[in-house]
């Protein structure tokens, strides 16, 4: 449950009321104590319990009431309460209010070292989410004519970015993005991350084919790998690691290729309904892009001489794609069923009004609700959609004909 409130999921006065409860058990503390020895005399005995008010209050709401708070309760301790039996003298209640005096020193001593292990905390959380932001920096909203949203959900605790990746770059040749899954997920695949991501960002502005980045993307993989190894890293993970990705290309026209290693294929988003009306059921939910045999995913096996370039049709103005990784689809609710990712595209996408961000965000909460905060396998959802003013939009009319993929031979370099 903390972990759906910390990933967003708490109700709106959840901290108010924390904040309120913290401040106020202290006090109701104190007044419980003191009056069970009015109501029930306990020569002073049960005042000793009120040593345990200053380091409450000190734990929860800082040094200062502490020592307020336990100024107060050393006088208590002082003053006699009902009957007083012979034994129970001055020398009794001076040493509760000895003891409580000392839990205050011990807990104002606690809690200045506790700030300023928070403060260090907080420090290291801001290096490492600037670290995390370059590594999986966020995507503009906007790229050459493109309305661009992302959102990103990690299965380690308290990281911003885990085993998938993605990106989106607006380069002479189009807007190019790519989208992976390392094998394994959370801390241990960021090495992975950092050299697809650097390859990316560096060869889709060099090489003209799609197939050309593709084969870069390999080499950086395979040096990765080997670096690994000669590290003293375990060979055994490191042979055996893959990546799926899935490489799209749009041109200024809106006409879409793309490269699949084994990757899940997109959802188009924001066009007319993709089922017939011979299939009324499928209209509740979301068609992949394609049907096209992906190869298999970077790593396991070579790439081949000829790259299987797939055309995926063309984009019309407010047409999009909804990009996504397997954790999506995997993501299982306590009764072990699969997150139904196509029918909630499908309800989330037929909304009046709806954005790229709404969309993600959407899908996002949906997930959230589904796996109730604790998702198993990174998460990344991208929406690409086509805003350029000068692509028409796409007629409403039957289901476009089935996507035939077309082959293009990469480039070898």
């Amino acid at each position: 449950m903390i972990r759906a409130w910390a990933r967003g999921g708490a109700p709106a006065g959840a901290p108010r009321a924390a904040q309120v409860f913290v401040l106020v058990l202290p006090g109701v503390w104190v007044l419980a104590v003191v009056g069970w020895e009015l109501c029930r005399p306990s020569s002073g005995q049960l005042l000793q319990l009120l040593a345990a008010a200053p380091a409450i209050a000190c734990a929860g709401t800082g040094r200062r009431q502490c020592v307020l708070l336990g100024g107060v309760c050393a006088l208590l301790a002082l003053v006699p309460f009902g009957a007083v039996e012979p034994s129970a003298g001055l020398g009794t209640r001076a040493a509760t209010c000895g003891a409580i005096l000392a839990v205050i020193c011990a807990s104002y001593l606690t809690a200045g070292r506790r700030r300023r292990l928070l403060g260090e905390l907080e420090r290291s959380r801001e290096v490492a989410g600037a670290a995390q932001r370059v590594l999986l920096r966020p995507l503009p909203s906007r790229i050459d004519g493109m309305t661009l949203a992302a959102g990103h959900l990690s299965a380690s605790e308290g990281a911003v970015v885990g085993g998938d990746l993605y990106d989106v770059a607006g380069t002479r040749y189009g807007v190019r993005a790519v989208i992976g899954d390392v094998r394994g997920h959370g801390l241990e695949a960021l090495g992975t991350v950092a050299a697809m991501l650097g390859s990316f960002r560096e060869a889709v502005h060099d090489e003209p084919e799609l197939g050309g980045v593709l084969r870069r993307l390999e080499r950086a993989h395979q040096r990765h790998l080997r670096e690994r190894v000669g590290t003293g890293q375990p060979a055994g993970p490191a042979a055996e690691e893959f990546v799926t990705l899935l490489l799209l290309e749009v041109d200024r026209d809106g006409a879409v290729t793309a490269l699949n290693c084994g990757h899940p294929w997109p959802y188009p988003v924001g066009g007319p309904a993709t089922a017939s009306e011979a299939a009324p059921e499928a209209a509740a939910e979301a068609v992949p892009l394609s049907s096209a045999e992906p190869m298999p995913p970077l790593g396991l096996f070579p790439l081949p001489d000829e790259l299987p370039t797939v055309g995926c049709g063309r984009l019309g103005l407010g047409e999009g794609l909804f990009l996504h990784t397997d954790g999506a689809t995997d993501t299982r609710d306590a009764a072990g069923e699969f997150f139904p990712l196509a029918r909630e595209l499908r309800r989330a996408d037929g909304r009046p009004g709806r954005s790229p961000a709404g969309l993600v965000e959407d899908v996002r909460q949906a997930l959230l609700r589904h796996s109730r905060g604790r998702p198993t396998d990174d998460v990344a959802l991208v929406v690409l959609c086509q805003d350029r003013p000068g692509v028409p939009a796409a007629p409403p009319g039957p289901a476009p004909a089935p996507f035939t993929p077309r082959v293009k031979r990469g480039s070898l370099r």
